[in-house]
């Protein structure tokens, strides 16, 4: 699987984040423990085993600012013209779509699954599909 290119870093904003370095949470989706460091990443947003985050960030990625705070499935895949991948999450709750960095942990075989989506969905044509 392609990763970004690590000639061009893309930058991040540094903020104090709200838990010590060395905490977990516990995933929403599959009820395992998740640590706070993520490689290649700041601030971790989403389970690396099913991709499931919640809805905790408003505006900025680690503000946690939002009042939802509603569960977020992983819809779909994006990739920037760097080449680095995003994962867009759609809340369950307020319907808010949101994109998020792959971290370097995220399961490979599940970042796939949900890019190769629109292949086997059978309410997409296939043929057009690869015609774009």
């Amino acid at each position: 699987m392609p990763r970004r290119r690590t000639d061009q870093e893309r930058p991040q904003r540094r903020k104090a984040c709200q838990q010590a370095p060395g905490d977990a949470f516990r995933c929403v989706g599959c009820r395992l423990d998740v640590p706070v460091i993520a490689p290649g990443t700041a601030h971790r947003n989403h389970c690396p085993h099913c991709l499931t985050s919640l809805h905790v960030d408003h505006r900025i990625p680690g503000d946690r600012r939002a009042a939802c705070r509603g569960r977020m499935a992983a819809l779909s895949v994006s990739v920037r013209q760097d080449g680095e991948w995003l994962i867009i999450h759609h809340c369950q709750s307020c319907g808010e779509l949101s994109a998020n960095r792959i971290a370097g942990d995220d399961n490979a075989l599940a970042l796939l699954r949900i890019a190769i989506r629109p292949l086997y969905d059978t309410r997409l044509p296939v043929s057009a599909l690869l015609a774009l």
